[in-house]
C-alpha cells in the first residue's frame, strides 16, 4: 500500500500542476461513458427554492445560427436539445442523434395520446436538400414524425413548431419570396424583393399543409421599422419587412402572430384571414399603459370571445438600438369589446440582470402561475413567483452559446438503450487492484442509484459487489480487486430496476508499466466475486467488496436536493481509508490518460519535485476535496447574430 501511495503521490503533484493552468474549455462537461459528448455547463443561483416550480429544463445550445459548414475535423457534440435538471445536471444530450446541426425550439409536449412527448426544428443542413423538418420523439427518444415543409413554403422555419389540438395540428412559421414595386413607398416604377412572414398549418397525421396565410398583400410596408423610404432595393431573398417570431392559436381558431420589424401583435381570423386588431406599433388598435417593441413569442394564455390574456417577451431592442432600458417579460389583458379597446398590462417581470435581450427569447407560464424566462443569451434564464419574485437565475458558464428559447416542464424519460457502463482496472500489486466503474444513462429521469455486479464468466451468476446514489449525470464507484466481467443496474428511489447495462468486461491499462504495476502480468488472473472477501486485519473496518455503497466525491453540480430525498439506496459513510482507496483510483485513471501526453523530460522534472510536494499532496489526498468552481476562457469569438434569417435559399 506504501508503493501505492508513493506512486499517486507524484501522480497528484502533476495533476495539481496541470489543474493550475485554465484550459480553453472548461466551461464544457466530459463524460467517461459519453466521450463524444462536451455538454454544456450550468451556474445556477437560487433566491428561493422552495417555491420553485418542479420539472426540467429545455434548452438547444448553439454558437452561429445559420447552418455550419460541415469539416473532417474531429468535433466533439455539443450543440442540439439538451434536458437539465434543476441544479444544472444533465439528464439528456441529444445532439448526437441530430448530427451536432442546430435545434430549435426544443421541448416537452402532453397532448399527445395522453403521453410524454419531445418536439423541435431541426434546421437546414447547411448545403444540399434537407430543409428541415418538425421532429416528434416520443419519451424513449425514438423519432416518431420528421415532417418536412413542401418546397414552395420555403424551410421549415427555426422560429415555431407549435403543437396543437391534442396533438392533431401544429403551427409553423414561414417565410416566402416576391417581387413587388414600390408604388406605395412614393417609388414609382421601382421594384424590389421582399420576405413576406406568415404561418402554416399542418395535419400531424398526413403531414400535410392545411391552412396558409401570408403578410404580403396584408401587412402594408409602411408599418414596418426596419424598412422606409430610403431603403435600397434588392434582389432575392429581399426585405425581411416583418420578420415572423412566433404564432399561436386559440380555441376560436383564430391566432395570433409576432412580427418583430412591425413592433407589432396581430389578430388574425380563422375564419377569412383578415386581420382582426393590431396591438402595438405604428396602427395600433388599442389604449395601452405600456410599450413594446422588437417582441418574441407572443402565446394566448386565455382567450374568450372580446377578452383576451397573453404573454409575449418585450426584448426592447435589437443589435443598433434600445427603446427602453431592460428587457421584460410581460402580460397584458386586452378588451376588443370596449370603446375605445383597451390593453393593460397585469404582470411584468424585468430580467433579473437589468440587461436587454436583444435577439430572441421567450415567456412561459407554469402550472403554479410561476413564470420561466428564456433570456437567450449564454443560456440565460430566471422564474418568478405571480408576486415578482424572482426565485432562480442561471446561465451557461460558456459564454460562447446561446438558446433561442429555454422552456420548463416536467417530463418522464425512459431510453430505449440500456445504461452505459464502462470499468477498468488499477493498481501496483496483485493485492493492490482495483476496479472502477463509470455508469450513465443518457435521458432516464427516475434513477436514484445503481447497483454494481461481477461475474467470474461472461454468463456466470451476478454478484452484487456494492451501490451507490446517483449524484450527476455520470456516476462513478470503485470496488477492491480484478473484476472482469461487470455490470450495473439503475434503480429509483424505492428500489425498483429500471433497466441494466450491457455486460462489459473491465479493461486492463494499455501498459501496466505506466501506472507502477510490479506484479506478474503473465499469471495475473481476475478475481472470483463468488468467493469470500478477504477479512479485514480490523473488525471494525468493513471493506468495499462487503457490498457497501459509496456516496460520489468531487462533483461539480450542487446536489443538495439529494440530501433531502432519501431512498433506500441511502449509503453509509465509508471509512478513511477505503475512501483513500476511491480516492486513488480515480486519481490513477485521470492521470495514466494526462502521463500518455506528456514528454518524459517533462515528467523527470516532475519527479524532481517530488520532494517539496509530498507533504501538500499527502493533504490533498486525505482531504474530501471541495467542488471546485471553473473559471471560464473563451477560445473564440462567433459573430453577432444577423438580423435578417435567410429562411429561403
Amino acid at each position: 500500500m506504501i508503493t501505492l501511495l508513493l506512486s499517486i503521490l507524484l501522480l497528484q503533484l502533476l495533476l495539481t500542476v496541470v489543474a493550475q493552468q485554465p484550459g480553453p474549455d472548461d466551461d464544457l462537461m466530459s463524460f467517461v461513458t459519453l466521450p463524444t459528448v462536451r455538454a454544456l455547463k450550468y451556474e445556477v443561483q437560487y433566491q428561493d427554492r422552495n417555491r420553485v416550480s418542479p420539472g426540467y429544463w429545455f434548452v438547444a445550445p448553439y454558437g452561429k445560427i445559420d447552418p455550419e459548414p460541415p469539416t473532417q475535423q474531429y468535433r466533439p457534440y455539443q450543440i442540439g436539445p439538451y434536458i437539465y435538471d434543476e441544479n444544472g445536471m444533465l439528464i439528456w444530450a441529444g445532439s448526437p442523434m441530430f448530427e451536432n446541426r442546430n435545434v430549435f425550439d426544443f421541448k416537452a409536449v402532453h397532448t399527445i395520446d395522453n403521453q410524454p412527448h419531445l418536439s423541435l426544428v431541426w434546421q437546414r443542413a447547411f448545403e444540399g436538400p434537407d430543409n428541415g423538418h418538425g421532429v416528434v420523439l416520443d419519451n424513449t427518444y425514438e423519432i416518431k414524425k420528421k415532417i418536412p415543409m413542401p418546397t414552395e413554403y420555403g424551410a421549415f422555419d427555426i422560429h415555431e413548431f407549435n403543437i396543437l389540438d391534442d396533438g392533431k395540428t401544429a403551427l409553423t412559421i414561414n417565410y416566402r419570396e416576391h417581387e413587388i414595386t414600390l408604388d406605395t413607398m412614393n417609388r414609382p416604377g421601382q421594384r424590389t424583393f421582399v420576405l413576406s412572414g406568415g404561418f402554416a398549418q399542418l395535419d400531424l397525421n398526413t403531414e400535410q399543409v392545411t391552412y396558409v396565410w401570408d403578410s404580403i398583400d396584408k401587412v402594408a410596408l409602411g408599418e414596418s421599422v426596419f424598412v422606409d423610404e430610403g431603403t435600397p432595393t434588392v434582389g432575392p431573398p429581399g426585405w425581411d419587412y416583418v420578420h415572423a417570431n412566433s404564432i399561436d392559436k386559440n380555441e376560436d381558431g383564430d391566432y395570433i402572430i409576432s412580427y418583430r420589424f412591425t413592433n407589432t401583435i396581430y389578430m388574425v381570423s380563422g375564419k377569412d384571414g383578415a386581420i382582426m386588431w393590431r396591438l402595438g406599433g405604428k396602427y395600433s388598435d388599442f389604449e395601452m399603459d405600456f410599450t413594446f417593441s422588437k417582441q418574441h413569442d407572443a402565446k394566448f394564455i386565455e382567450s374568450n370571445g372580446t377578452h383576451h390574456i397573453i404573454s409575449l417577451l418585450n426584448n426592447a431592442s435589437d443589435e443598433e438600438k434600445n427603446d427602453e432600458n431592460v428587457s421584460s417579460a410581460l402580460f397584458v389583458e386586452l378588451d376588443s369589446a370596449a370603446s375605445p379597446r383597451t390593453a393593460r398590462v397585469i404582470r411584468r417581470h424585468e430580467r433579473p440582470d437589468g440587461g436587454l435581450t436583444r435577439l430572441r427569447g421567450n415567456t412561459q407560464l407554469l402550472p403554479n402561475k410561476n413564470v420561466f424566462i428564456g433570456w437567450s443569451e449564454r443560456g440565460y434564464i430566471s422564474e418568478h413567483s405571480p408576486e415578482g419574485d424572482v426565485l432562480l437565475t442561471a446561465n451557461f458558464v460558456s459564454s460562447r452559446y446561446s438558446t433561442y428559447r429555454a422552456y420548463k416542464f416536467e417530463f418522464t424519460g425512459r431510453p430505449g438503450a440500456p445504461p452505459d457502463l464502462v470499468a477498468s482496472v488499477w493498481g501496483t500489486e496483485k493485492t493492490d487492484l482495483l476496479t472502477s466503474f463509470y455508469v450513465s444513462w443518457n435521458g432516464a429521469t427516475d434513477v436514484a442509484g445503481w447497483n454494481f455486479y461481477a461475474r467470474a464468466a461472461k454468463n456466470g451468476h451476478p454478484v452484487l459487489v456494492g451501490n451507490t446514489t446517483k449524484t450527476n449525470f455520470e456516476t462513478m464507484f470503485v470496488a477492491k480487486g480484478y473484476l472482469d466481467w461487470v455490470t450495473a443496474e439503475a434503480v429509483d428511489r424505492e428500489g425498483r430496476v429500471l433497466g441494466t447495462s450491457r455486460i462489459q468486461r473491465s479493461k486492463l491499462p494499455d501498459n501496466f508499466d505506466a501506472v507502477g504495476f510490479k506484479g506478474d502480468l503473465e499469471h495475473l488472473t481476475p478475481d472470483d466475486p463468488e468467493a469470500p472477501p478477504p477479512k479485514s486485519e480490523d473488525n471494525n473496518k468493513p471493506t468495499i467488496t462487503d457490498g457497501e455503497a459509496y456516496k460520489e466525491a468531487d462533483k461539480d453540480v450542487d446536489n443538495e436536493a439529494d440530501s433531502n430525498n432519501a431512498s433506500l439506496l441511502t449509503p453509509a459513510p465509508p471509512s478513511l481509508a477505503d475512501e483513500d482507496i476511491k480516492e486513488i483510483a480515480q486519481l490513477a485513471r485521470e492521470t495514466y490518460n494526462l502521463v500518455r501526453s506528456v514528454s518524459g523530460i517533462f515528467v523527470l522534472i516532475l519527479l524532481g519535485g517530488i520532494v517539496c510536494g509530498i507533504s501538500a499532496s499527502v493533504w490533498l489526498l486525505l482531504r474530501r476535496r471541495q467542488t471546485r468552481s471553473y473559471q471560464h476562457v473563451p477560445r473564440e469569438e462567433f459573430p453577432e447574430e444577423e438580423i435578417r434569417l435567410h429562411s429561403v435559399r
